[in-house]
């Protein structure tokens, strides 16, 4: 949309649309004219008055409307909060609306809600074109298409203060599921809002076609292989008898379908391969993106997630794994993958969960994925570092307090953390750290479900699931005096340990992850020596170190190198485990090199182990190339045959090297 049209310029187009019932050639641009003839058309004035509150939803109208989007709700929610934050202190709101115009949800920042609420953005009123004339999620709803409107472009003069950026966000089956807008400010405006929005519209659209394809067989589509799993991938659902019934609009582009062909046409119509072979070749891959061909030649990568039986004559498809938060940050560690399936038994009970785990192991990120995977997630996740916190604030802090309670308090109070918390989660890190006043106080708050603010004020019931951390041994500290053991007790209704970083069997596949997050645009790998003293390192710091060290090393690539060496880590790194590696005897150069052979071939053992004897697998867990990989395999093969030691494993592969080494690949 152009924005040289001066304020000015828009009156005289809104006159002549009054005067002519028409708009001037070009002013303003056509979608705007479009809504405005239909505000028209509707019997809006600019100038008039306020709309007819009848159009409004108050009470159980709005709570009904409410839980007809739950749904739409529960995958929008982590959406907008994640949108919020890029756009927090903007003097802006973002929202979300059903697919009538209504508005669900609000999340704005404090100093723009007064101004936001006296102009109706609020949840329950409408912004059809036909109550609110002009505006981005007026337009979007007519139009289905992403739209930004500023200023006097409005239609109403009272709504010419804002400037609006709104994207529909579309079902699985086609249709409009709602719209998400960003509402600010017009002084606010920046040029990047629209596309913002329209990538979080994306994701919310993405996380309702997976809930959708539970039943479904989907597959996941994109150009490159590496795009699979982004926001930019093509999600297409199909049925076990082989038709397409759902898509995202991406899975649409890319198959140069439309929403009308969704039901109707057979998987085989779109890619050159039949479902029985799609499964087939799945098999074979063992979920790895596949490279097929559509009928007009272009080439995607493909990924399966078979969650149903692909036809009646097959076999039922064995149970679908947990798809949920904690699924998606499970790498394959035996004692985390236990940790989290004993945490979801009890998710939704009134039972509290204890973490225990070294500092850097992930407790709050292991916490945060518990909530986002239980019957709260829709609710408040509060977060608080009681070791961060100063003692003398922490009780403030916690339970809040009237205003003037004492000196430096603010003049309105505050709600406190645990009322924040009232019907979500409250994460009590580091609880361990907690002063002995205020761990009584916690028990009586935990006993009776009741806060009272500090300073006075009535008793407040409160309702929020528990979970607790500490790197400490709560159980030994309780012995010792220094920690309650009536709150142990309480606090200590599940007990879940994580491991160390140097404990988990999965620290490859972390490397990858972590390797992906901090460079997405490129295939990063490390060297293969360099990666083995990584694995064998002993963390102090567990994952938050790590991801330190990956992330810094990464920054330090140029743009033109793709692997981790040792120039890339930081001195102290490299002295460390250059150091940790050289034993106390220093034996000759040839027993040297015969060190790093025997950690090159336990490597790539432990690799074709987890990859189950796949190649292709075991090459990505290592970061190097397959080739490399059949190189090492076949110095082992010869390591193997000299007369040294042939029992199994002793330097070779189990069940490799007397294959002819003929692995899956």
């Amino acid at each position: 949309m152009p924005r040289s049209l001066s304020v000015p310029m828009l009156s005289q187009a809104r006159r002549h649309l009054l005067e002519h019932g028409q708009c001037l050639a070009g002013a303003p641009d056509d979608h705007i004219a479009r809504s405005w003839r239909r505000s028209l058309e509707a019997g809006l004035s600019p100038a008039g008055c306020t709309p007819d509150p009848a159009a409004d939803l108050c009470g159980h109208e709005l709570r009904r409307m409410l839980e007809c989007n739950h749904e739409l709700l529960a995958h929008s929610r982590p959406v907008m909060e994640h949108l919020f934050a890029q756009v927090r202190h903007t003097r802006s709101m973002v929202i979300l609306a059903d697919n009538r115009g209504t508005l669900l949800q609000t999340l704005g920042d404090p100093d723009f809600c007064g101004k936001a609420e006296r102009a109706a953005l609020v949840s329950g009123a409408s912004w059809h074109e036909r109550h609110r004339g002009t505006n981005a999620i007026g337009i979007a709803l007519a139009e289905t298409s992403g739209v930004e409107v500023t200023g006097a472009e409005h239609f109403l003069e009272r709504n010419g203060f804002l400037t609006c950026a709104a994207s529909p966000i579309m079902a699985s089956g086609g249709t409009l599921a709602g719209i998400l807008d960003i509402s600010g400010d017009q002084r606010s405006r920046h040029p990047h809002t629209r596309g913002l929005v329209g990538m979080a519209a994306r994701m919310i659209e993405n996380r309702l076609v997976i809930a959708d394809g539970q039943s479904s067989i989907r597959l996941h589509l994109h150009p490159q292989p590496e795009g699979i799993g982004t926001v930019a991938e093509g999600i297409i659902l199909v049925s076990p008898e082989g038709r397409i019934t759902g898509a995202n609009r991406t899975g649409l582009d890319m198959l140069g379908l439309a929403p009308a062909d969704l039901g109707t046409i057979p998987l085989a119509a779109a890619i050159d391969v039949t479902l029985d072979e799609l499964i087939s070749r799945d098999r074979r891959c063992r979920g790895l993106p596949m490279q097929l061909s559509l009928h007009d030649g272009a080439r995607l990568f493909v990924q399966v997630h078979a969650a149903a039986a692909p036809s009646a004559g097959r076999s039922p498809a064995a149970p679908a794994a947990a798809d949920d938060a904690l699924a998606r940050l499970d790498t394959g560690d035996l004692r985390w993958r236990s940790a989290a399936d004993r945490v979801r038994r009890v998710s939704g009970k009134p039972i509290p969960v204890l973490i225990q785990g070294d500092s850097g192991v992930g407790k709050e990120l292991f916490a945060r994925a518990a909530h986002d995977s239980g019957p709260r997630r829709d609710g408040p996740f509060v977060a608080i570092n009681c070791a961060a916190v100063p003692e003398n604030l922490i009780e403030a802090e916690l339970f809040g307090y009237a205003g003037g309670a004492y000196t430096g308090a603010r003049r309105e109070g505050s709600r406190g953390r645990l009322r924040e918390a009232h019907g979500g989660t409250l994460f009590l890190d580091e609880i361990g750290d907690m002063p002995l006043a205020m761990q009584t106080r916690l028990l009586r708050v935990l006993q009776e479900r009741q806060i009272t603010p500090l300073g006075g004020g009535r008793a407040v019931d409160v309702d929020f699931a528990l979970i607790c951390a500490s790197h400490r041994n709560l159980r030994q500290a309780s012995e010792q005096g220094s920690f309650r053991s009536d709150l142990y007790y309480r606090i200590n209704g599940l007990t879940v340990s994580l491991p160390a970083l140097r404990e988990r069997s999965d620290f490859l596949v972390l490397t990858r992850r972590l390797l992906s997050g901090f460079s997405p645009e490129r295939e990063i790998e490390i060297a293969p020596e360099l990666l083995l003293r990584l694995c064998r390192h002993h963390w102090p710091g567990n994952l938050r170190q790590y991801a330190n060290v990956l992330r810094t090393a990464s920054a330090m690539l140029d743009p033109h190198e793709v692997c981790i060496d040792w120039p890339h880590l930081s001195d102290d790194l490299a002295e460390e485990l250059a150091g940790a590696a050289r034993p106390a005897a220093q034996p000759g150069p040839e027993r040297v090199t015969e060190n790093l052979k025997e950690l090159s071939r336990a490597a790539v053992r432990h690799a074709l182990e987890e990859s189950r004897g796949n190649i292709s697998a075991a090459a990505r867990r290592l970061g190097i190339s397959r080739q490399t990989l059949y190189r090492k395999l076949n110095d082992a093969s010869r390591a193997a045959a000299a007369p040294v030691d042939r029992s199994p494993g002793a330097a070779g592969f189990p069940g490799t090297m007397g294959r002819g080494l003929r692995p899956r690949g």
